[in-house]
């Protein structure tokens, strides 16, 4: 699972335009300077490298990622359910 970690922390970097040696998992998305928009964009780039469907509320995302490690969870556990 260490490869899709280090995915993520690249597909961040690439799409909200941050120094991917800034990103670690504890990271905050809002210390990232990670913008609403840039979450939806990651959240597709995601979605297309993983081949997941991540449930997405633009109107909640506060609540559901706060950090980069809330981001690479759920992306593992959609993996997991998928490959169940």
């Amino acid at each position: 699972m260490a490869d899709i970690e280090g995915d993520i922390f690249d597909i961040i970097a690439e799409k909200a335009a941050v120094d991917r040696g800034k990103i670690h998992a504890n990271a905050k998305l809002e210390e990232l300077e990670v913008e609403s928009l840039d979450v939806v964009e990651i959240i597709f780039a995601i979605e297309e490298k993983f081949d997941v469907d991540i449930p997405f509320n633009a109107n909640d995302q506060e609540l559901e990622f706060k950090t980069v490690n809330d981001v690479v969870k759920a992306v593992e556990g959609l993996i997991a359910e998928s490959a169940g």
